[in-house]
Order: C-alpha cells, then sequence, then structure tokens
C-alpha cells in the first residue's frame, strides 16, 4: 500500500491471503492512515476508520448517526437502493434522541440476562438435536450447514412467536437483505416486499391471539405517556433482530469452530478447563478477521477524528474488527488468548447503538461450545485451515462451509 495511503482511495472491503487470516491493509492503516478514503461497492466513496480509540469514538459520538438515507450518504450496496443500511424500514426506528433510549428501554426488556439465562436449555437442546441429526449423516460434515445455520433462526423465529414450518423463509430473507454484491436490486426488493408483508400479517394476528413472545410483548407495551409502538417499527425491530441475530450468529458459530480448530491446541485447553468457555467466546469475537463490512455511520458536519477532519455529510465506516486488533488496546493483539480478561472488544459496538441483543448471541456461542464439547470431543477440521473460503458478497463475513470430522 505505501506511504501515500492517505492520498489514494482503496476498494473496500478489503480481501485476505487466508480466510482465518486478517487483511494487510488493517495494520498499515492503523499505523499511517488511520481515517482513510475507501470506494465501497456502490461506487460511493467514505472514510474508513481502523483504530481501537477512533471507532470507539465515532460508534459513541451522537453526532455520528445512523442516517444513511440523507443527501450525501454513501449507498453500501452495488443495487440502485445501497442496502440493509440505506432503506427506509432501517429510519422507522428512532435514531438518537429520547425515542431511540424508549425503543431500546421497551425492547431491551426481553434481552436481560435473567431472561437470556432461562433461555440456555431450549438452546442446548436445539443444538444436541442437530449434532444428533449430524452424528447421524456421518462426517465429514459442515458444521455451518449442519448446526451454524439452522440454530439462530430457530431462536430468533421462536423469539417472535413464528412457526417453525417459516423457518427457512426467514432464512433465505435474512440472506438477501444483507447483499452487498451478491444480489440483484430486484431480488432485494422482492425479500423485503415478502418480509415485509409476512411481518405486518403476523403482527396483524399477534394482536388478536398474543403469545409469549416478544412481538407480542411489543404490541401490548406502552411508554410512560401510554403510546404504543407503530406497525413500521414492530416491523423494523423483527427485520433488525432478524438480520443482526440470525446471519451474524451463524457464521461465528462457523468461524469460532474454525478458529479453535486451526491450532487443535486451543480445542484441547477447552477440552481440559471448561470454565474457559465464557472468556474464549470473548476472545474469538475480538479475534474474527472476517466479521464484514464494519458499521457506517453519517455525519452532517466537520469532525476532527484522528488529526484528519471528516467533512460534514459523508459517511463513516467503523471497521471493528480492525480495531479489536490494535495493540495499542491489547496486549498480543494479533495472538488468540482463551483466557485473556478483561477483553472489551467492539464486536458488538459500542455507545448507544451497540448491539442490542449481544447477551443472546453470548449465550449461543457459549451454549453451541459447551454442547460441541461435551458431544463431539475429538472434533478436528477435515480439511486444511488454508483451504477454508470466505462467504462473498454479503454485509456480514462468514466461511462458505467448515469441513469436520470425529
Amino acid at each position: 500500500m505505501g506511504q501515500d495511503a492517505g492520498e489514494r482511495t482503496l476498494h473496500y472491503p478489503f480481501s485476505a491471503e487466508a480466510a482465518l487470516e486478517p487483511p494487510a491493509e488493517w495494520a498499515e492503516l492503523r499505523q499511517q492512515c488511520p481515517v482513510a478514503r475507501v470506494k465501497l461497492p456502490s461506487g460511493d466513496e467514505a472514510s474508513l476508520v481502523t483504530r481501537y480509540e477512533d471507532v470507539k469514538r465515532v460508534l459513541a459520538e451522537p453526532r455520528f448517526t445512523r442516517r444513511l438515507n440523507a443527501d450525501g450518504a454513501a449507498r453500501i450496496a452495488d443495487t440502485e437502493s445501497g442496502g440493509v443500511f440505506n432503506n427506509e424500514l432501517s429510519g422507522a426506528i428512532p435514531d438518537g434522541g429520547e425515542g431511540h433510549l424508549l425503543w431500546r428501554r421497551m425492547v431491551g426488556r426481553w434481552f436481560t440476562a435473567k431472561r437470556m439465562a432461562a433461555l440456555r436449555p431450549g438452546i442446548e437442546a436445539m443444538a444436541d438435536q442437530l449434532i444428533d441429526e449430524m452424528v447421524e449423516r456421518g462426517h465429514p460434515a459442515d458444521i455451518i450447514a449442519g448446526l451454524g445455520f439452522p440454530l439462530p433462526v430457530w431462536v430468533i423465529c421462536d423469539m417472535l412467536g413464528v412457526p417453525t414450518a417459516d423457518r427457512d423463509r426467514f432464512s433465505r430473507w435474512s440472506d438477501t437483505m444483507l447483499n452487498l454484491t451478491r444480489y440483484t436490486q430486484a431480488e432485494m426488493d422482492t425479500a423485503q416486499a415478502e418480509f415485509g408483508a409476512y411481518m405486518s400479517g403476523h403482527i396483524a394476528a399477534k394482536r388478536v391471539e398474543p403469545g409469549e413472545d416478544l412481538l407480542s410483548e411489543l404490541i401490548t407495551a406502552t411508554d410512560a405517556a401510554g403510546a404504543r409502538m407503530p406497525d413500521d417499527a414492530l416491523v423494523a425491530t423483527g427485520q433488525g433482530l432478524l438480520v443482526a441475530g440470525h446471519e451474524t450468529t451463524a457464521n461465528m458459530i462457523g468461524k469460532m469452530v474454525a478458529m479453535l480448530l486451526d491450532d487443535r491446541r486451543r480445542w484441547e485447553r477447552l477440552l481440559a478447563d471448561r470454565s474457559l468457555v465464557r472468556s474464549a467466546v470473548e476472545e474469538v469475537l475480538r479475534y474474527d478477521a472476517n466479521s464484514g463490512f464494519g458499521l457506517p455511520r453519517y455525519v452532517s458536519e466537520d469532525y476532527e477524528l484522528g488529526g484528519t477532519v471528516i467533512p460534514g455529510g459523508t459517511t463513516v465506516v467503523c471497521n471493528m474488527a480492525a480495531a479489536n486488533r490494535d495493540e495499542s488496546a491489547f496486549e498480543s493483539a494479533g495472538e488468540m488468548d482463551l483466557g485473556r480478561s478483561p477483553n472489551p472488544h467492539l464486536a458488538f459496538g459500542a455507545g448507544a447503538h451497540s448491539c442490542l441483543g449481544q447477551a443472546l448471541a453470548r449465550t449461543e456461542l457459549q451454549a453451541v461450545l459447551d454442547v460441541l464439547l461435551r458431544r463431539l470431543p475429538s472434533l478436528e477440521l477435515a480439511v486444511p485451515a488454508e483451504e477454508l473460503r470466505r462467504r462473498e458478497g454479503l454485509v456480514v463475513g462468514g466461511l462458505a462451509e467448515v469441513p469436520v470430522r470425529w
């Protein structure tokens, strides 16, 4: 990349030589050009932020908003609408201020540590059932297809009160709505319309016959003034939970297994000391070199960051995975330490917009890892790690498949 990184416009997202390794550009940009000009798949330009403190500052700063349908905001995907970050539905949830805090409080009631702990036995039972089916089919098996993708969509559908028969449709809609370069505008529009129509009907049915699910709770919940969440915000909340809660966790299950088996001493250490499961999950979240696009933010006024003035009316992309490899924030940042503590990684963002479902994601990842260690202690990669391939073309990062045997 050279010394002129600050003068060049780089194509983003970057590619890496190996699926589990970070792109070389991350370290170079952190050292030489912490605020870099990049061209997105849409052809629009943005500023890319890669240092830990800078990423944390942008994510916590109220002047950086999610208003990615504003004039001058960069489109993300290579389609007319720009993708899931830019669509109209994303604006149905208040972006900031009291409205956003209220929305987070209403939805956040569902994501308490106590409630997540109550979900754990059900998640472990789902994992056991999927592993039973995988073992019955025999090995080698793809841990992503067999466990990673089915489990989180079960959990999300269960939370939304969606029937088991509709899980496959939810999985397909999630994939399409997370498009970066894989799907056409027509395919994205169809998925968005189908999902919106489904959720509107589902919400209407829940009004008539509420259940024990999150949507039923949100339909009847009121704020301090007695107001209820409007339908478009309910649909957007359902979409947000599906998009943020299915694909990201599904991919993370596959990446977690791949990272832990890449150097099998990691797996052996967990088998010897199961109390490390919690910190191991945090470390794979930090160490993940393939987390995807990052979080885009729009700034309406000039803002100075890392010695660079970011012009108002432009978009900034926060690469949390690059920030999580910052040596100034993490000792031996390029090494995986399963017992690392504290571990203030940014995998779930930071500030007022940090991931609302992070307690659920942690619960799922810890449950899956515990069950795999118990059920398949002899688990190993069925191919060399260098043969693993990234999934391309989506906002979230992942691996195409993770073949394993036991």
